[in-house]
């Protein structure tokens, strides 16, 4: 059966019909209509079932703040789960299914929940699912993993694409009503550069529903008038089906478009995430409509009455052919009026307000529309359906005084601000008790580091609910945020609206005032978890006086909609148990996503091969043509060897080495983390940092240095070099690169944001090429005529230089190898250049490039600590033995006093020591060393374990380091080092250092 009204349909194209399915069964919509206004013209009122007990569900609004009308989205890769119907555009051929039932919406096994609800009250799972403990695993456990989850999760790889976009504006409007419109042509006229979103595919809201004149013209016409004038305006960018999702620190704003949701098979992403920066953001959010609590207002066909409105109006849908209208404001009157004129009958007006509505009830008392004022709903009767409604006095306790046959409920309870947005940063709320509303608190809106507000709001989103106001404080905020961004307002003024003339609201959370208890159990507040006034009433009594308590024990307000209907009246209900004002008991917080938001658009590009991007160095594809067996290295991929034809990575590496240690060595370097440090108070912060004094370095020279997290443990190691008084370049490890960065920039702006220092992460603009060996120097001297002998860069030093071919590079006399060495550090551009440069001139030496694992045999051969190795995220520097970086005449560094606790002192810390194999072998990697006894677990002591072990070719047997008990006080000693397979490997402490011990080779 259709209810598509002749009249009314202003946002459809009536001549082009569109298929859809809904649980399998066929459907005709038209285009313009949302899946909302296709289901109800087709009279599909009842859409899903609750989550607790699977009670009938129908559509209550029709935006975002939808909490029934959830559906399963399209098939296969195409298929979405927990899609609202009131924002989801019909298109031809779109498939879904409902939610939250078995094995049918019509008969759902779980309505059983409903019979049992006296057995299930708020927080009943706290209290059965912890005793009797043995019945847990066996009994509850099962049943709550079985029902648990809304909708079903996508079990094919989504097919569609996504993306993010980045933008700068100096004044962003969220929200595409009269209110945003206009303060985003305010702010445009001042010459600053906007942004408009609005999260629908049409632009001014609620005003083309509701109707009223703009300077003597229909809403409508000013609608269209000044999106004509903003799309002439170059400063302006209005976007449509995109939302504001979140508002965050420094103008940051996230927007969510809807980018083809609405044209399946295009070819443009799906959505897109904007990543936008703000001087100035404009909330022009509007306002949502409240239901009211009383029986059965959760009956299919118990709808918002701006819902019905907007369904009649919009898509020209009749939600029942006989619609009672319950109110406790004159908003709701506009529903019954239009409905009216619509020809549909309204067969009574329940208004609570014993004093009656204002000059809309006279427009529908002049209509013949029945009006009754003081009274409430009862009851209303139905199930799968609205069928009737029992009024009863509202001061009363319930008793029906008529039963009027009807098919539909139109409620308001009245409106509230969307402050979401508003409060994402921190802006706090005011009551206003004469409209019944949390509002924006002008004087404590979220403000900046420089102490200046950035997020106004406007219009409906400010408590404004008048036509007149809401323009006229739209065009103010629009103004103020032109100003605050350095531009000056125009003089023009705002569009005068015909004000009107409205009784007050009288604050009415439930029906009636007196009700019983068991009715109350029976009247709703959060439709999708089944919250009734009676949990939350139930919670006060049991202790929950916090409002953030009670949500979390009746879960009120944390379903899909996140209490977007049901939180008012929840905090309401709570105050009126505690007997205390709603101000005093305050609001749950509100978190950004303001609606739930994609994970792929979240993700955007990054899927499939792009999740993490490979990072290459310009050096790349030579490594790939000769033989690189590729080890991945973070989102790096670093060759790991060179195999040559019909050779085995064991025999690369020897030939790496030895190559190296006799003659010549190359190494990619280019992955190693380049952070400069620059500003007048460099020195400084350095010093805080490192474990040793940087500050005292000269320009033109390098130091190791330590750096530790504020607990004390070791985090990276490298070497710093000095690039002028104010400038340093601090080198960290592949992996660390961006969370050094990320720690510099944490300590600036948290701690020192005072400090006079900038750091830049510079990793990518750089190739850096190790060039090792005992002809390292020769073959440099090829390259270049500036003198790199041993007084001219002495070893830790540096200085710039021209390479053939006016390649300009900064080489460091630095090793990691042990023996003279010299790094190369160029412009990424012209490292591939260099490297070949570099391959040709070391041919006479038989050059020989070396990859990750022959470096990291080279450096244990010297004892070398490796961040990763030798660090777990608990050692210190002083188990390392490395007392000798800490600096004994700085006052502070990062971690010095969590050093001075006394388990960072405790004698017994394990310490770094060599450990030589008997038999020549080498110790499995992790290996530990047992002691006598057994630990309270009965498993054998411990006093040790590897942290680093090899077979060196260069000493031709096994070398590994460890930390030990008492290990540097034990030279000597032996350890046993059990294997998985039963068998034990005697090794000797020894000192770390196996190869070169006096450093004679690295000073040649």
């Amino acid at each position: 059966m259709s209810t598509r009204l002749a009249n009314g349909g202003r946002l459809l194209n009536k001549g082009r019909a569109l298929d859809f399915t809904f649980n399998g069964k066929r459907f005709k919509g038209v285009e313009g209509d949302t899946l909302a206004s296709a289901l109800l013209a087709n009279d599909q009122m009842m859409v899903g079932r609750s989550f607790k007990y699977h009670r009938p569900r129908g559509i209550v609004a029709s935006g975002g703040e939808e909490p029934n009308a959830l559906v399963g989205l399209g098939e296969d890769a195409k298929f979405e789960p927990n899609q609202r119907v009131t924002t989801t555009e019909l298109f031809d051929g779109l498939t879904c299914t409902s939610q939250n039932h078995w094995p049918s919406l019509e008969f759902d096994i779980g309505a059983v929940n409903s019979k049992l609800a006296r057995f299930l009250p708020a927080g009943f799972y706290y209290k059965t699912f912890m005793f009797p403990r043995p019945f847990w695993k066996h009994i509850y456990e099962p049943f709550i993993r079985q029902s648990a989850g809304l909708g079903k999760a996508p079990r094919d790889r989504d097919q569609d694409s996504y993306e993010h976009f980045y933008a700068f504006f100096d004044v962003v409007v969220i929200g595409g009503g009269v209110a945003g419109l206009q303060a985003a042509k305010a702010a445009g006229q001042a010459g600053a550069k906007v942004l408009l979103m609005e999260q629908t595919p049409h632009w001014g809201g609620r005003a083309p529903v509701d109707g009223g004149t703009i300077d003597g013209q229909p809403v409508d016409n000013f609608v269209d008038q000044i999106v004509s004038d903003l799309e002439t305006m170059e400063n302006v960018t209005l976007r449509t089906r995109m939302m504001g999702s979140g508002v965050y620190d420094h103008g940051y704003v996230l927007g969510y478009e809807r980018v083809s949701d609405h044209q399946p098979g295009a070819k443009s992403p799906r959505h897109r995430l904007w990543r936008i920066r703000a001087g100035q953001i404009v909330t022009a959010t509007g306002a949502i409509e409240r239901p009211i609590s009383f029986a059965g207002n959760d009956v299919p066909g118990v709808m918002l009455a701006s819902a019905v409105r907007d369904y009649a109006v919009n898509y020209g849908v009749s939600v029942g052919d006989r619609t009672v209208v319950v109110t406790n404001n004159d908003d709701a009157y506009r529903t019954a009026i239009t409905l009216k004129k619509l020809g549909l009958d309204v067969p009574v007006i329940v208004d609570a307000r014993a004093g009656g509505g204002g000059a809309l009830a006279g427009e529908a008392a002049a209509l013949g529309i029945r009006v009754e004022n003081g009274k409430g709903i009862a009851r209303v009767k139905g199930g799968k359906r609205v069928e009737g409604v029992e009024i009863c006095t509202q001061a009363g306790e319930g008793a029906a005084l008529e039963l009027i046959k009807c098919d539909a409920v139109a409620m308001s309870g009245g409106w509230s601000p969307v402050v979401h947005l508003w409060s994402h940063c921190g802006g706090k709320l005011l009551w206003d008790d004469e409209n019944a509303m949390f509002r924006p608190d002008g004087d404590k809106a979220p403000t900046g580091a420089d102490g200046k507000r950035f997020v106004i709001p406007a219009g409906s989103a400010d408590g404004y609910l008048d036509l007149a106001t809401v323009l006229e404080n739209a065009d103010v905020a629009g103004k103020a945020a032109a100003e605050a961004t350095g531009y000056v307002p125009g003089k023009a003024e705002a569009p005068v609206a015909t004000p009107e003339t409205a009784a007050p609201i009288e604050a009415v959370w439930m029906m009636p005032q007196g009700a019983s208890i068991k009715l109350r159990m029976k009247a709703w507040l959060d439709y999708q978890n089944d919250v009734k006034v009676s949990d939350v009433q139930l919670a006060a009594r049991e202790g929950y006086e916090s409002v953030e308590h009670a949500k979390r024990y009746t879960t009120l307000g944390m379903a899909t909609d996140q209490g977007k209907l049901s939180n008012i009246n929840g905090l309401a209900i709570l105050s009126d148990s505690l007997s205390q004002p709603i101000p005093q008991t305050g609001t749950t917080t509100f978190r950004p996503p303001y609606t739930p938001i994609s994970l792929a658009s979240i993700a955007g590009e990054a899927r499939n091969e792009t999740f993490q991007p490979l990072r290459k160095t310009p050096m790349h594809a030579w490594h790939e043509e000769n033989g690189a067996y590729w080890e991945p290295v973070g989102a790096w991929r670093r060759p790991y060897c060179y195999q040559k034809p019909g050779e085995t990575i064991e025999e690369a590496l020897h030939r790496e080495i030895t190559q190296t240690r006799d003659s010549l060595g190359m190494l990619d370097a280019s992955t190693l983390g380049k952070i400069i440090v620059k500003g007048p108070d460099a020195g400084k912060f350095m010093d805080m940092l490192y474990t040793n004094m940087m500050s005292t370095l000269k320009p033109g020279r390098c130091r190791y240095g330590l750096m530790c997290n504020e607990n004390g443990f070791l985090m990276d190691d490298g070497v710093v070099a000095r690039l002028d008084e104010d400038t340093f370049l601090c080198h960290t490890t592949t992996g660390g690169a961006e969370n050094i960065h990320g720690h510099m920039e944490e300590w600036l702006q948290t701690e020192w944001w005072d400090w006079k220092v900038y750091t830049a992460n510079v990793t990518e603009q750089y190739a850096q090429i190790g060039v090792v060996g005992l002809k390292s120097r020769k073959v440099l001297e090829k390259l270049t005529d500036d003198d790199i002998g041993g007084d001219a860069l002495s070893f830790m030093g540096w200085k710039e230089i021209t390479l053939t071919g006016g390649i300009p590079a900064r080489v460091f006399r630095i090793s990691f190898a042990g023996e003279l060495s010299f790094e190369l550090a160029v412009p990424a551009s012209r490292g591939r250049e260099l490297w070949d440069k570099l391959i040709e001139a070391g041919a006479e030496f038989n050059v020989t490039p070396y990859g990750t694992e022959a470096m990291h045999i080279m450096r244990a051969e010297k004892g070398f600590i490796m961040i990763g190795d030798e660090t777990d995220g608990t050692v210190i520097p002083q188990d390392l033995g490395m007392q000798w970086a800490i600096s004994k005449k700085k006052e502070d560094y990062l971690g010095k006093r969590a050093q001075e606790r006394s388990h960072m002192t405790d004698p017994t810390r394990w310490k770094l020591v060599g450990l030589e194999t008997l038999d020549g072998s080498t110790l499995p990697d992790g290996a530990y060393a047992t002691a006598d006894g057994t630990n309270a677990n009965g498993q054998r002591n411990v006093q040790g374990r590897v942290t680093s072990t090899y077979h060196s070719p260069t000493l031709g047997r096994g070398i590994a380091m460890g930390l030990v008990l008492n290990g540097p006080d034990r030279m000597g000693d032996v350890l046993d080092f059990p294997k998985v397979d039963g068998t034990v490997i005697k090794a000797k402490i020894v000192e770390p250092i196996f190869y070169d011990k006096d450093g004679e080779k690295q000073n040649v």
